[in-house]
């Protein structure tokens, strides 16, 4: 029997209404770029020009962050010198030379106040020089997946071929808010960094990311609302002249997780497409448990054994998100490998079930033996 022409096709619903993951231009965005995708699974729910180069501004810092985290010192005492003085402009925590500050204090400056001269000096700290630091942002872009991104300095900063995606940035986010230390530090929205060997003031900072704590209101859909958006958890903003308004935000409402990115909108007019791509995600998309883990699938044919037939199972569960009430509207398709011989062994691969929703592919998981 031939791989493709053993397929057991099962079709819960054979007329599907109009479906589509993604209805481009529909949620009237101002960003330029923007995407919405599933925190725990990665699925793309929402998206629009998701792979155009932009710049990032501070949002960069997500990756110089999670860096700074993996392979920083929480306990370490880093030592500005005049280089990251000098290399500092926009935003910033008037670092001095000389001065000696914690690892873990220019961490939450880095992603709370957003600080520039925060970005230098920890790239500095963990890479000797921000040359290295720069290749350990990139290198670890590719490693995520993010492919488009080419990052020039730490902290965002207008530069050229300094450019990223909001599909890569969601990649980033996705990877970043995975990390126990990233997800505490945005969060929050205020940090105080106590007084050092050259400050005798303590340092307030103050989160830009207002979808975590602001009453002002902004119009989304006709609607006056406050930009504080129930569940948002994190996770950071970015502006500059060339990127305008960018934000990566977070939120999660029961067991549902969602990460939203726009690059380049209009003032805040950033938080309302925040707004609307969340509202979108959690109105019209649930998770749902599709396949469960040891869910018999099929007696399938062996050559040559003393049983001619073995029991197939689900190797693990898949939980997706997919659209309210189409859960009865999944093709599952099955597919058994070609001309299986004996012996078999316990958990070896015999082939696999594909779920469709309108001919998309939602996911796949392998069918294994029993035996």
């Amino acid at each position: 029997m031939s791989y493709l022409k053993k397929i057991i096709s099962i079709i819960l619903l054979l007329l599907f209404t109009t479906y589509n993951i993604s209805f481009a231009e529909s949620l009237n965005l101002s960003g330029e770029s923007a995407i919405l995708i599933d925190w725990d699974t990665g699925q793309i729910l929402y998206e629009k020009n998701p792979h155009i180069k932009l710049q990032p501004a501070s949002t960069t810092k997500i990756m110089t962050g999670i860096l700074a985290i993996e392979k920083g010192n929480m306990n370490d005492v880093a030592t500005i010198d005049n280089e990251i003085v000098s290399l500092t402009d926009g935003s910033h925590i008037a670092l001095e030379p000389g001065e000696q500050i914690k690892f873990e204090d220019l961490l939450n400056a880095l992603l709370i106040e957003s600080a520039n001269d925060a970005a230098l000096a920890i790239a500095k700290h963990i890479s000797g020089n921000i040359d290295d630091f720069i290749k350990l942002m990139n290198d670890k872009a590719k490693e995520i997946g993010a492919l488009n991104t080419n990052f020039v300095n730490p902290n965002g900063l207008t530069a050229d071929n300094h450019v990223t995606t909001a599909y890569d940035l969601s990649l980033i986010a996705k990877y970043a808010m995975e990390n126990d230390k990233f997800r505490q530090i945005v969060n929050n929205y205020t940090y105080t960094i106590p007084i050092t060997n050259k400050k005798n003031e303590i340092r307030y900072l103050k989160s830009a990311n207002k979808l975590l704590y602001s009453s002002q209101k902004i119009n989304v859909d006709g609607q006056t609302v406050p930009i504080k958006y129930e569940g948002v958890n994190g996770i950071k903003t970015g502006y500059t002249v060339a990127a305008q308004n960018c934000l990566v935000a977070s939120a999660r409402k029961g067991e549902q997780g969602l990460i939203a990115v726009v690059l380049k909108a209009n003032g805040r007019e950033v938080f309302a497409d925040i707004h609307k791509l969340l509202n979108y995600g959690f109105n019209n998309f649930q998770k749902i448990n599709i396949a469960s883990k040891d869910q018999f699938i099929d007696n399938i044919e062996i050559n040559n054994g003393i049983n001619p037939m073995v029991a197939g199972i689900l190797k693990n569960d898949l939980t997706l998100s997919i659209p309210k009430d189409t859960i009865d509207k999944i093709d599952k398709k099955i597919y058994i490998n070609d001309e299986i011989e004996a012996p078999i062994e316990k958990g070896q691969a015999l082939g696999k079930v594909e779920y469709y929703l309108q001919d998309q592919l939602l996911g796949q998981v392998d069918i294994i033996s029993t035996l």
